[in-house]
């Protein structure tokens, strides 16, 4: 049942991300991305389905079939991000306060986590009952998009958030990393993190993980774009 209600949760934010394309960007953008997400799903699906990113005596462990992909995707996003006119376009196509309020999802992710560590998928360190703080973000992200719309001490404080939140996902994620069966297993809990090579749950460091990212990085740069942009026609417009 709770990997069906998982799958779901997948679903329907792997939709939102499609649909905010195609409102506010084009069709044809979200063809490509729905194309691109379909991809990655079956690959890593199989992967965790056929029980190879449990694999910890491959070289490299199986684990890195996912990690690797993801961290490269998410480093040439982030260069083109910020360093090219695309990507500075790219981050101010969407409304900054949408941007923000998205990462409200990470509240539905960090339940699915406790229920996994009722299940004893993964240790508590990984939940907000231990050192998780990811569910906060997700629970102010609501209210730091309204604050984003109050001027440009609330993009401030939005960007101040933002650099909270990243920290506050690599905090989780390098635990999650070390507390996972392998060669880089350092840190011993009460359970492994095996949720990490489990289906359907791998996509939370699989899907979750690479769009609160996504999400952190066009907020930065939708703000740095905004204060840069801030005497130019238009901006009160398109902040709100």
């Amino acid at each position: 049942m709770i990997a069906k209600l998982f799958l779901g949760f997948v679903a329907l934010m792997a939709g939102i991300a499609v649909a905010l394309v195609a409102r506010y960007m084009s069709g044809r953008s979200a063809l490509w991305l729905a194309a691109g997400l379909l991809v990655w799903f079956i690959y890593a699906g199989l992967l965790g389905y056929l029980g190879i990113i449990q694999n910890t005596t491959m070289r490299p462990p199986g684990i890195a079939l996912i990690i690797v992909p993801v961290l490269v995707c998410l480093f040439l996003f982030i260069v083109i991000v910020v360093r090219s006119d695309a990507g500075a376009r790219l981050a101010l196509a969407f409304p900054l306060w949408i941007i923000l309020g998205t990462q409200s999802f990470r509240v539905g992710v960090e339940l699915f986590l406790h229920r996994l560590w009722i299940d004893g998928l993964v240790p508590k360190m990984l939940t907000f009952k231990g050192a998780n703080v990811d569910i906060y973000i997700g629970a102010s992200a609501l209210v730091i998009a309204w604050i984003s719309t109050r001027g440009r001490l609330g993009m401030k404080l939005a960007l101040a958030w933002n650099v909270l939140g990243l920290l506050a996902l690599t905090n989780v994620v390098i635990r999650a990393v070390l507390t996972a069966p392998g060669p880089l297993n350092l840190i011993r809990t009460e359970v492994p993190n095996r949720m990490m090579g489990t289906f359907p749950f791998l996509f939370i460091p699989g899907f979750f993980v690479p769009l609160a990212v996504v999400l952190h990085v066009l907020a930065i740069q939708s703000i740095r774009e905004s204060f840069r942009n801030s005497s130019t026609p238009g901006y009160e417009s398109k902040m709100g």
